[in-house]
């Protein structure tokens, strides 16, 4: 299974689009699923992800088009993913905060946004996820200011994720794979 993870969009409050870079990989992704993490601000953004592949996803807190929901639980293969727009996180991405949300959803993955800064941490056996900002644009506490989104490939126990960012006008790929322990927890697989 391939899902792209995207979301803090702010189009065209912030920004006027998703960087050119970014939309062949996107459009031509051949995505089994989207998960997105909210603030389209506008409901066409939202549409636009809808077009391109079955999309799971979460109200921001710019996203006045709607009111819910605010968290969903899914299945990817072996794993139960949570996403969460993030914005009842205090002080924003705190870890310890998004590990026990984890708990309470009872997932192996949760996917939050909110900071825009794209993040994989692994927190006690529970695999955090932040896509950062779709468009790179600022956030209340300033974000990275760096375009990002991400892939994940899911096989069975294993989950590879990919982290895109435009960078000086490249697109810069960093990737890491995890793997379900026996005892439920996911781990980092040695390279």
């Amino acid at each position: 299974m391939k899902a792209l993870v995207i979301g803090d969009f702010h189009i065209p409050t912030r920004a006027k689009s998703i960087p050119k870079q970014f939309l062949p990989l996107i459009n031509e992704g051949n995505f089994d699923l989207i998960l997105s993490t909210g603030d389209f601000v506008e409901r066409k953004v939202l549409s636009y992800l809808e077009n391109i592949a079955t999309t799971v996803w979460v109200v921001g807190n710019m996203d006045f088009f709607a009111y819910e929901p605010r968290e969903r639980v899914v299945a990817l293969e072996g794993f139960r993913v949570g996403l969460t727009h993030g914005a009842q996180i205090y002080p924003r991405g705190d870890p310890r905060k998004l590990h026990s949300l984890a708990l309470t959803l009872g997932v192996d993955v949760l996917i939050s946004g909110h900071t825009h800064i794209a993040s994989t941490k692994l927190v006690n056996g529970i695999l955090l996820l932040n896509p950062g900002s779709a468009t790179g644009c600022w956030s209340g506490t300033g974000g990275s200011l760096v375009p990002s989104f991400m892939i994940l490939s899911v096989e069975g126990s294993k989950i590879s994720v990919s982290v895109y960012e435009l960078v000086k006008s490249e697109v810069r790929v960093t990737a890491k794979t995890f793997m379900k322990s026996s005892g439920g927890k996911i781990v980092l697989r040695a390279t």
